[in-house]
């Protein structure tokens, strides 16, 4: 990396180590091909950055609209240092998607803000469902990078 120091590498490292932390997973079980992939790739990659399964507590719910009342409840319990909310909305036919875009996307913000834990936000919002389809592995692993990362960023602020 040009002009980076090793102090900032170094610093990005200790970023992504999820040892010693302990993340809540909240997942809709609507669209749940989707949700369940997503739900497994955050997993692994939880894993991956040094999260011990025994401190991934996964909580599923009917659907997004559901999503921000469980992240509230985990907040709650003061336990996690991290949250993740899953689920999947693909636009259909009437005004209902956006809806549910927009009021799930403002819940979890308000949850994360109210209770000063960092929630990674993976409710996909797509047209159909190949668009889903083709970000749920990603997405997923995206996730639980943001987890690890804020958890460690707000820990070191």
């Amino acid at each position: 990396m040009f002009g980076a120091d090793k102090g900032a590498v170094d610093s990005a490292d200790a970023r992504m180590n999820g040892k010693k932390l302990k993340v809540g997973i909240v997942q809709a079980r609507f669209n749940a091909s989707v949700t369940d992939a997503l739900a497994h790739a955050c997993r692994g990659e939880l894993v991956a950055l040094g999260v011990a399964e025994k401190d991934i507590d996964l909580v599923t719910v009917p659907g997004a609209l559901e999503v921000p009342v469980a992240l509230q409840a985990l907040a709650e319990k003061a336990t996690y240092d991290a949250l993740v909310a899953i689920g999947c909305i693909i636009r259909g036919e009437t005004y209902h998607f956006e809806l549910v875009a927009n009021e799930s996307g403002a819940g979890v913000t308000r949850v994360s803000l109210d209770y000063q834990v960092p929630i990674a936000n993976a409710i996909l919002t797509t047209e159909d469902m190949a668009q889903a389809q083709a970000r749920q592995v990603d997405k997923g692993r995206d996730a639980a990078r943001v987890a690890i990362e804020m958890a460690n960023l707000l820990e070191s602020i």
